[in-house]
């Protein structure tokens, strides 16, 4: 369906909008108006024009520079004018301090309901659905009578910029004094449990680190900032140009750090250095210095004092402070005089305490010597070394040692006799009671010989037994050739059958060792297959032996060890 009314097409209407902004906006000047307007100019500052005036009828002097003149464009001038650079009227600026009424409004109570008016409570101020109050029975627009008060409505119309965006608008500091009364009475409460632990038990230490909050505000940083010592931001000190640079007092760059930009340097670059040597100790050296030790002892004492329940703080009370150290200084230190008095008239030794000084304890002199390289002294007289009280190197009654040089099985004796005998009379060279046999159990026990190679090697040399014949023969020096011949044969033969007995003998010896071997492999297997098939049963240290190995177990357990030294390991 088409409409009666004509409609005007979309360009049209976009086109008589350019045409009405471009008539309401302003023309730009031509080279004649700017020529007209700067002879204007010119004749106002000559004299020859009348001046410029504002909206007020004042004139404006034309020598005004542009940029004070010139009304910004948010301000909204007609024409020429100073008032944007005058002071403004009170009514103009706003009132910061002006404060609103919040809150019920109690000068008037209402009784009945009213049209438009909250259904829940019955105010006026506000509606149901923005009622703060909880859900009533009987609502208020159906009750008889009520009892309600409306709340103050705050008028926002702001003057200016600071009044509109003012945060502690309407705000009353008299409701700051409730926080401050709460926190008095927790103080309060706090000092009254102090008290009473106080009276119960005197010698009690009371730590004051969970309510005193301020007790290191000096050392915390600013929420959002890292400081470091080395890199915090200084005054700009100027060298003098005579003076040795910071950074050229050591050069190892593991040395003190220096800031360039600050020029500063806090810590020694050279420790090692006495303090008497060092010229430039660092910039941390005067922080340690003078009173500000003083300064923190000070400030310990107060902290220290207060947690112990004194009210004494450095910077409020500095005069009470100082007297209270110094009273508790003499107090120290006359109860340290008195406790050494006591214990020295209890247990005597005051000779002890009258001790000489340290230049004389530690025998110091004025004597020069001069060693050379090899260590012979070149100037002076050597140090006498210092000697014992007892005699050294005194040998007595025919001995060659002193005593004290042997040792063996818990006793003392000299090592030439052997002898565990103080002052007794030297023989010569013996070995003491007991000392043999423990000797011999201890080389068999901790070097025993290997049976099998040391027997193949050692047959040889073992020498044969002599028959009755040759031993009767021996004595005889009158034996002739003959008998000789007849002898020899029967050497030869007794030789041949030792080597066979000994071989049998060795063959049967290996036997018995190897039997043995093969019954205790088997005795071991047999008990520890019913210990690995119900371990849970098994005793506690049940397979912990206390006896000692025995030499037939040393044996077996030397031809079993591997040896890592041997050099043909590798080819086995």
């Amino acid at each position: 369906m088409s409409s009666g009314a004509m409609r005007t097409p979309v360009s049209q209407i976009i086109q008589s909008k350019h045409d009405q902004d471009a008539e309401e906006e302003p023309k730009k000047k031509s080279r004649e108006d700017w020529r007209k307007a700067k002879e204007l100019e010119e004749a106002r500052k000559a004299g020859t024009a009348p001046a410029a005036v504002d909206e007020e009828g004042r004139d404006i002097n034309p020598h005004i520079p542009q940029y004070i003149s010139n009304a910004p464009w948010y301000y909204g001038s007609a024409g020429p004018t100073l008032k944007h650079q005058r002071p403004q009227h009170e009514d103009e600026q706003g009132q910061l301090d002006k404060r609103a009424p919040k809150g019920l409004n109690t000068t008037r109570i209402i009784t009945k309901f009213r049209k438009g008016a909250c259904e829940n409570c019955g105010a006026v101020t506000h509606k149901r659905k923005d009622c703060l109050e909880r859900p009533r029975k009987v609502q208020a627009k159906y009750a008889e009578s009520i009892v309600v008060h409306d709340e103050h409505l705050v008028n926002e119309a702001a003057v200016n910029y600071d009044e509109k965006r003012d945060r502690w608008s309407s705000y009353d500091p008299a409701n700051h004094r409730e926080i401050i009364e709460e926190y008095e009475k927790v103080e309060e409460a706090k000092r009254q449990l102090k008290a009473e632990k106080l009276k119960n038990d005197p010698d009690a230490e009371i730590s004051d680190e969970e309510g005193n909050e301020d007790k290191y505000v000096d050392e915390v940083d600013m929420p959002g900032t890292k400081v470091d010592s080395k890199q915090r931001i200084t005054v700009r000190n100027l060298r003098i140009r005579e003076d040795t640079a910071k950074y050229l007092r050591n050069l190892d760059p593991n040395s003190a750090y220096y800031d360039p930009k600050t020029r500063s340097m806090r810590d020694n670059p050279n420790p090692a250095l006495p303090d008497e040597e060092a010229e430039f100790a660092g910039e941390n050296f005067v922080r340690f210095s003078g009173d500000t030790t003083a300064q923190a002892t000070a400030q310990l004492f107060a902290w220290e004092a207060h947690g112990k329940g004194v009210d004494v703080h450095l910077l409020a009370e500095p005069t009470k402070l100082e007297l209270l150290q110094k009273e508790y200084e003499q107090k120290k230190e006359q109860f340290k005089s008195s406790t050494k008095t006591h214990i020295v008239e209890k247990y005597g030794g005051e000779e002890h305490l009258q001790v000489p000084p340290k230049s004389l304890l530690l025998a110091q002199t004025e004597e020069y010597i001069e060693y050379s390289r090899s260590g012979k002294v070149i100037k002076g007289v050597e140090k006498p070394k210092a000697r014992s009280i007892y005699e050294e190197d005194v040998y007595i009654n025919n001995h060659t040692t002193v005593w004290g040089s042997f040792w063996n099985a818990g006793r003392w004796g000299y090592k030439c006799c052997k002898s565990f005998i103080k002052n007794s009379y030297c023989v010569g060279m013996q070995e003491p009671e007991g000392y043999s046999d423990q000797h011999h159990t201890t080389s068999s026990t901790t070097a025993p010989a290997e049976p099998t190679a040391q027997i193949q090697f050692k047959v040889p040399e073992v020498p044969p037994e002599r028959p009755t014949s040759e031993v009767d023969s021996a004595p005889s020096s009158e034996s002739s050739s003959s008998e000789e011949e007849e002898v020899k044969p029967e050497k030869k033969k007794s030789k041949k059958k030792s080597k066979k007995r000994e071989k049998k003998k060795k063959a049967k010896e290996q036997r018995k060792q190897k039997s043995k071997y093969k019954e205790e492999k088997e005795k071991t297997k047999e008990k520890e297959i019913p210990e690995e098939l119900d371990d849970r049963k098994r005793a506690y240290n049940s397979m912990y032996d206390v006896k000692a190995p025995t030499e037939d177990e040393i044996e077996e357990w030397k031809k079993k060890r591997p040896r890592a030294e041997d050099p043909m390991l590798q080819f086995m």
